[in-house]
């Protein structure tokens, strides 16, 4: 059985099912076939996971000249973007990212292609590396974020409103005066902590 076709299958189940349901028998059974056809591609469910997470890199097309072209700001917003958007049409599978580093080739692709750009903008190796971790931890934490909200209904303006109405204003004066803005979008929320997040690797930029 061709390998691309288990993993899509994989994914498949992931998308419908949850991170959860993802099994060595489940993706058995959903392909028609058994176990042993699995484990001839897999050593363990971790290499069929890690397989998985790297399907879902491999939606992130990104080349790394046109990366460079770009400048470091712009290319890591558009990669930060990208993935987010990529794990906004997986949202089940940005909890597989939490478990393991994905190294599978589209990841570690994505990896090399922002490194390079940071060391070919000035920043040193150790602190290159720091900013794509950090960088990554922030779009896997929003996703898993996004992925929750989903599966529980994040509460629209009317019962926050209701919730910080009960609240003293003598108390918690400042909460009672941002109330009326809440709940913030995920979206604006990603969007705008990504700008903190590159201005302020450029103020780091500029000290070094």
């Amino acid at each position: 059985m061709p390998l691309e076709r288990i993993v899509a299958t994989a994914l498949q189940i992931v998308d419908e099912e949850g991170s959860d349901a993802l099994s060595m028998r489940t993706l058995a059974q959903r392909l028609g076939s058994g176990t042993a056809t699995l484990y001839r591609h897999f050593d363990n469910r971790a290499d069929l996971v890690a397989h998985v997470v790297d399907r879902v890199f491999g939606v992130v097309e990104m080349n790394g000249g046109e990366l460079l072209a770009m400048g470091w700001e712009q290319a890591l917003r558009t990669v930060a973007t990208t993935m987010f958007d990529a794990l906004a049409q997986h949202r089940n599978a940005a909890r597989l990212m939490v478990e393991q580093v994905p190294l599978g080739p589209n990841a570690m692709a994505l990896r090399e292609h922002c490194v390079a750009v940071l060391l070919n903008s000035g920043f040193p190796p150790r602190v290159a590396a720091y900013v794509y971790a950090t960088l990554a931890r922030y779009v896997l934490g929003f996703a898993v974020q996004a992925e929750r909200n989903r599966g529980a209904g994040q509460p629209d303006g009317a019962q926050v409103a209701a919730v910080f109405g009960g609240v003293d204003p003598d108390l918690y004066p400042a909460t009672v005066t941002v109330a009326e803005v809440m709940p913030i979008p995920l979206g604006d929320e990603f969007s705008f902590g990504l700008d903190l997040l590159l201005s302020g690797l450029a103020h780091l930029r500029d000290q070094l």
